[in-house]
């Protein structure tokens, strides 16, 4: 006879992308899930590597194409947790920086579902590491701002900030965020870092100025998943080949290892 209580949900922060950089407990409710449903970002792509007995359903999102919208993501996490399920909505970066995270615990509460929040490894602080980007630096950047791309900036007032700048989701606009910044008054040689693909294969970093980062994004082909940075941390660390994320093999071995 199946078990008439509801199910719960766990809103679990799946990190950057690389599988050894998911949290210990991120690990343990994915091993413990009946469904997982998951975005594109995050280490979707190597959950199999996991050997998780839980059905898997692809909710992912790209740039203005939203194939499953966000009010049906709702509906699946309370559909399947009345069912009986344990739901595991497995997200890029941190569930609750620009990740809709709070939407949804709202959406399963007013349906009375249980649910619960795991943090993750934001991309807003993992990516500019992986270029070799420090956000903050003594004697340099005190601070940082962490902003969306998609939506209006306040750009005045990015200009009168002193400290680091990190725009998610902002590369379409990219040429207009840069134009618009020195067109309010920020140095053109503002330097300026995008890192693509942080902690994987496809990784790219470029460096240059508000003047002519746009431009040297285009010429390398680089696009989204991007995060860019923007201040003097981008030249704190003398530039020098970008170390190779921990090789496939490694990454697979330590998220295989017993979780006490």
């Amino acid at each position: 006879m199946n078990d008439p209580r509801p199910g719960t949900v766990v809103i679990v922060g799946g990190g950057p992308g690389a599988l050894d950089l998911l949290t210990l407990r991120a690990l343990r409710e994915l091993e413990r899930a009946d469904v997982i449903v998951a975005d594109r970002l995050g280490p979707t792509d190597q959950l199999d590597e996991l050997g998780l007995d839980a059905e898997i359903v692809p909710v992912g999102k790209t740039p203005h194409h939203h194939p499953v919208p966000q009010h049906e993501i709702n509906d699946i996490l309370v559909r399947e947790a009345r069912a009986g399920r344990r739901v595991v909505r497995l997200k890029g970066g941190d569930p609750y920086l620009l990740g809709r995270g709070g939407e949804e615990v709202l959406h399963c509460r007013e349906h009375g579902i249980d649910v619960d929040v795991v943090p993750g490894v934001t991309s807003a602080l993992s990516a500019p590491l992986a270029g070799g980007i420090p956000v903050t630096h003594r004697g340099v950047s005190a601070g940082m701002l962490v902003l969306s791309g998609h939506d209006e900036l306040a750009v005045p007032a990015l200009v009168a900030w002193p400290h680091t700048i990190v725009i998610l989701m902002g590369m379409r606009r990219l040429g207009e965020l840069t134009a618009s910044l020195v067109r309010e008054g920020k140095d053109a040689s503002t330097p300026v870092g995008v890192v693509h693909s942080a902690w994987t294969p496809q990784q790219q970093v470029v460096k240059g100025t508000l003047a002519d980062i746009a431009e040297q994004c285009l010429t390398r082909g680089v696009g989204n998943p991007s995060v860019i940075v923007i201040g003097e941390v981008v030249t704190v660390l003398p530039d020098a080949e970008i170390a190779q994320v921990a090789s496939e093999s490694v990454a697979r071995d330590r998220v295989r290892e017993p979780c006490a």
